[in-house]
């Protein structure tokens, strides 16, 4: 019994004492993690990042602090930990390939919101869809179209390509082409059309608009008619000055012309 009581004791001794360095090792640890989140999150935080982006980086540095404590937990018992690292890589590599997609998506969402190419509300054109950004998560873009269809693109599909961000900017450029029959005059067709954009309020003294000849065609006389205006503006004044343009020039009597083809017969006699 004494022997017994001895090697309790013993026992007790040596393994009372790593116990409660273990247990001290993680209660500091957990501190440590948790002041670690705070000071991550604050200054991420503090350089406007997004809030995803915050809560995951404050989480992921959390996590990697748990795992070194525990080592050095284990380690403090004595476990062999260079073999469990070992295991614990190659999981991580075997779940890193089978999710190279998702771990992609994930890259890209998180270089998306670092960058901001885009934001909620933006319209943009990328991987081969455009539409409005309603939501931008971590591994998917959500978009919705002119006509109000949902669209989810992957983020290592949008951030991999050419990424048009067409309301980035606070002014856009109207590009109209009309044409004119060859037996309009030029001069007045100008001249209705800068009346037009001069009656519109909503169009731009500044950037200077532009009117110019931009072809010969086959058919007519092609003008360009390039105004500027705020990009809340754009598609209002874009079909207002369609409607205006058609209308003003059959009260000027301009010719829009529709395609047309002249055709030379030859005469008997040239046979």
């Amino acid at each position: 019994m004494e022997n017994v009581v001895e090697r309790l004791t013993e026992l007790a001794t040596v393994y009372g004492l790593k116990v409660i360095g273990a247990i001290l090792i993680l209660i500091i640890g957990r501190i440590a993690a948790g002041i670690m989140r705070k000071v991550v999150r604050k200054i991420l935080t503090r350089t406007n990042t997004d809030k995803s982006i915050v809560s995951f980086a404050g989480s992921l540095v959390y996590a990697l602090v748990i795992v070194f404590v525990i080592i050095a937990v284990l380690q403090k018992f004595g476990v062999e930990t260079a073999s469990l690292v070992a295991v614990l890589g190659a999981a991580t590599f075997a779940i890193g390939f089978a999710l190279q997609g998702s771990l992609s998506n994930f890259a890209a969402g998180v270089m998306i919101l670092l960058f901001r190419p885009y934001k909620i509300g933006d319209f943009i054109d990328a991987a081969g869809v455009a539409g409005s950004v309603k939501e931008i998560k971590l591994f998917t873009t959500i978009l919705a179209t002119p006509d109000n269809i949902k669209i989810i693109v992957p983020n290592s599909k949008i951030f991999g390509d050419t990424i048009k961000n067409i309301t980035a900017y606070d002014t856009r450029k109207i590009n109209l082409e009309v044409g004119i029959g060859y037996d309009s005059s030029i001069k007045k067709a100008i001249e209705v059309l800068e009346k037009l954009i001069k009656e519109d309020t909503r169009i731009l003294s500044e950037p200077a608009h532009q009117i110019a000849v931009a072809a010969l065609a086959d058919s007519s006389v092609n003008l360009v008619v390039r105004p500027w205006v705020k990009k809340e503006d754009y598609w209002s004044v874009y079909f207002d000055l369609t409607r205006k343009i058609k209308e003003a020039f059959d009260e000027n009597s301009i010719e829009i012309p529709f395609p047309q083809r002249v055709v030379h017969m030859a005469s008997e006699g040239a046979k």
